[in-house]
């Protein structure tokens, strides 16, 4: 099973959603850097679940412990491992899904690929419950790159039809506005607009189904000329990354599926020199050009479905009679992911970043 990402910065992410822990192994993260724990704990809560009635019930404290790597706080060379437990966990709720798949989800592909030996409970590895890990390393990650003035920031772009303002769109888009975009319970910049996306949550969740959306992101201030052509593209190793967490179906760096309406002389970001660096008036490449970091914000947006799991009963088939039957899930399952995708989606774009900037000896 592929589990580990990164060329210089390794990852490996480990465990089961139903197990003892889920966690995290990174070989490759610079010694001397002070992790502040406060911080990372804080990091971790804004994923965490069963927070209010916008998410799964399911309760976890989503503490790290580290079992290597830190020394009084600091890294020391080692590679850092942590776990985060596993313990308000239900795994009577998922008996059934061994022979009965769910719809949209990993269920019948995960059987068919592990020969039925993978873990059903709560979707074992191919949960979301590994987001946690990916949080842990992400949250280390985005601390060194803080202490070199980048900053990773995101928010809720949309649910369903519902829409926020837009990153790209903005002209004083700062480090000042994402932060407070993280401190808030439900990350979007217009309250009014996410009030109502808070009602569609609701609406959805009372009517026994779910509903997606898409996260737009931010990474201001990393330095340009970072990343390759071709098939190691900034870009492509940010999208290859993204799209290993299984909610995302779509993604588009900058104007995206837009440019695709638009003539080259409104597409174009035209350049011109601003306090003695190449700046560009627009940004619709979204921060990368053959690959390559412009310099610019780079932004994307990315599309996170539905939850498959919803109470609502749905047609699937028994694996062992070999014939169609209905399936009513049990279990406790969010009606919307996306706000809690959010600190995923910038964690998982601080491994690749700073991943990239060791590979370059630019850190």
């Amino acid at each position: 099973m592929a589990s580990e990402i990164g060329k210089i910065l390794k990852i490996t992410v480990f465990g089961q959603s139903h197990g003892a822990a889920v966690g995290m192994v990174m070989d490759g993260f610079p010694a001397g850097e002070k992790i502040d724990l406060a911080e990372l704990q804080a990091f971790m809560q804004r994923r965490a679940p069963g927070k209010n009635k916008l998410s799964t019930p399911r309760k976890e404290e989503d503490q790290p412990e580290f079992l290597s790597g830190l020394l009084d706080g600091v890294s020391c060379g080692a590679p850092l491992c942590a776990i985060v437990r596993n313990r308000d966990t239900r795994s009577q709720d998922y008996a059934q899904l061994v022979d009965i798949p769910r719809p949209g989800h990993a269920d019948y592909t995960a059987g068919i690929r592990y020969h039925g030996f993978q873990d059903p409970r709560g979707g074992g590895h191919f949960s979301g419950r590994l987001s946690a890990a990916i949080c842990l390393a992400g949250a280390l990650c985005q601390q060194a790159l803080q202490k070199r003035g980048i900053c990773i920031g995101a928010h809720i772009a949309s649910i369903s039809d519902i829409k926020d303002e837009l990153f790209l769109e903005r002209q004083n888009l700062d480090a000042g506005l994402l932060r407070q975009i993280a401190n808030k319970d439900f990350p979007v910049i217009d309250e009014a607009a996410g009030a109502r996306m808070q009602d569609c949550i609701v609406s959805a969740s009372a009517e026994q189904d779910s509903v997606g959306g898409c996260i737009e992101c931010a990474i201001l201030n990393y330095p340009a000329g970072i990343g390759n052509p071709r098939f190691e593209g900034l870009d492509a190793r940010l999208a290859q990354a993204i799209f290993a967490l299984p909610a995302v179906k779509g993604l588009e760096f900058g104007s995206g599926f837009a440019a695709s309406l638009k003539r080259g002389s409104a597409n174009n970001d035209p350049f011109y020199m601003h306090e003695g660096r190449v700046c560009c008036r627009s940004n619709n490449h979204g921060g990368v050009l053959g690959g390559i970091s412009s310099g610019m914000p780079i932004i994307f947006k990315a599309a996170i479905k539905p939850t498959s799991s919803i109470a609502r009963e749905q047609q699937s088939v028994s694996l062992s009679r070999k014939q169609d039957c209905t399936l009513r899930i049990e279990g406790r399952h969010d009606p919307c992911i996306v706000p809690r995708a959010v600190p995923v989606i910038e964690a998982i774009s601080a491994i690749i970043l700073l991943d990239l900037l060791l590979e370059a000896k630019a850190y």
